[in-house]
């Protein structure tokens, strides 16, 4: 009997990746593995592959409420550069991390100024409808320990950051 993609069962797919002008955005012929029923991937996108069996191929579409989160104004800051490590090269496209009450947030370079940068804390595809084409490469159980930790160990699984 062919497996179907359930809670605990560790699934890999390949994947293209468009916006809403069509416009590729990430793509991986090599599968990528993930832990299912355990928000390894983002909401929109697992919900969608509940109960695909190997071999099958789906488009996705995810709004933003389900994948990268809404576009939020509030998130954007102007920091002066003297706030920034000194031996940063400062890039656009750069991350920063920085504490908050609500956790760590991850901080995008995403203007350089003179005395200042602007740093934005959306995700860079937050405010997107992301269109995904899957294809499901392979399903199995997962381990006990993956179960315990929550996501994938082993070749192309989840790496700790």
């Amino acid at each position: 009997m062919s497996k179907t993609i359930s809670k605990g069962m560790v699934v890999g797919f390949s994947y293209h990746l468009k916006n809403a002008q069509g416009e590729t955005l990430d793509q991986s012929d090599e599968p990528l593995l993930y832990l299912h029923g355990w928000q390894n991937i983002i909401p929109g996108l697992e919900k969608e592959l509940e109960g695909l069996v190997n071999g099958d191929s789906k488009n996705v579409t995810v709004p933003p409420e389900d994948g990268y989160g809404t576009y939020n104004e509030a998130l954007i800051f102007q920091v002066p550069k003297t706030e920034l490590p000194p031996e940063a090269e400062l890039e656009v496209g750069m991350e920063f991390q920085t504490d908050t009450p609500e956790g760590r947030m991850v901080l995008y370079l995403q203007e350089v100024r003179d005395a200042e940068v602007i740093l934005n804390g959306n995700h860079p595809l937050a405010g997107e409808t992301l269109h995904f084409a899957v294809t499901i490469k392979s399903i199995r159980e997962a381990t006990e320990e993956e179960l315990q930790h929550g996501h994938v160990h082993g070749p192309g699984g989840h790496h700790h950051h």
